[in-house]
């Protein structure tokens, strides 16, 4: 970046939904798709569906059990409980570090623009004083 295009920048905030026209398109059904996923990713990561993961997980619990069979035990554990509840789980501790990390981005935006405007007045007061300083020159 050019001093000059560095000058006349202007700091600009880009939120995670303006992504969603980069990944599904701007038109009706790539906004219809992003509307249909984030619904169902925010239903799906929440600690309520978790919750009803887990349970309909137990309902299989007994006959695994009855069975005896190791691997039918070690079957249930891994495919029917981990892979079920902890989807939803993990999907609700992104969220928190997407949510986390969307804050520290808004921040980081704030402080930016405040030093941006900082630097264009110091930048004006500069170009003021070298005017100054030059006409004192010209009389001297």
């Amino acid at each position: 970046m050019s001093i000059e295009s560095a000058r006349v920048h202007q700091p600009r905030l880009v939120r995670s939904t303006h992504a969603h026209a980069l990944v599904h398109g701007s038109h009706a059904a790539g906004r219809a798709n992003a509307w249909l996923a984030v619904k169902i990713t925010n239903a799906v990561g929440s600690m309520w569906c978790a919750y009803a993961f887990g349970m309909l997980a137990l309902v299989s619990l007994p006959s695994a059990l009855q069975s005896g069979d190791r691997v039918t035990i070690v079957s249930w554990v891994s495919q029917t409980f981990l892979q079920l509840v902890l989807l939803s789980v993990i999907i609700v501790g992104q969220n928190v570090q997407a949510a986390a990390s969307d804050a520290r981005a808004e921040a980081d935006h704030e402080t930016l623009g405040a030093v941006h405007t900082l630097t264009v007045a110091v930048y004006a007061i500069n170009e003021q004083q070298t005017a100054i300083l030059s006409r004192l020159d010209e009389r001297a």
